[in-house]
């Protein structure tokens, strides 16, 4: 009986540990999570909100691009090529008579 004895008190010890090592383990883990959450509220968001202004920024100077330089160039070009296929039609159509 005295042997059952000591093998409970030291099972009784053990499961205290297991328990005050659960404990700290969870606090740690709590501890981790509140300073996962400040950093990212912290320095992830305002990496995210420079970004969209940044893309913002591209996005309007893409659009001034296509409608300030590339829409005229490409009418101009369409103008010229449109030209030069009214000149070679009315030009090689004199020849051939």
């Amino acid at each position: 009986m005295p042997a059952l004895a000591a093998a409970r008190d030291i099972a009784i010890i053990i499961l205290a540990l297991a328990s005050i090592a659960v404990m700290v383990l969870l606090a740690v883990l709590i501890f981790q999570t509140i300073r996962l959450t400040r950093m990212l509220r912290e320095e992830i968001l305002p990496m995210l909100q420079a970004m969209q202004e940044t893309l913002g920024t591209v996005r309007g100077t893409a659009t001034f691009m296509g409608d300030h330089v590339v829409q005229p160039v490409v009418k101009a070009s369409s103008y010229a090529h449109g030209v030069r296929s009214a000149l070679r039609a009315l030009f090689s159509g004199q020849s051939a008579r």
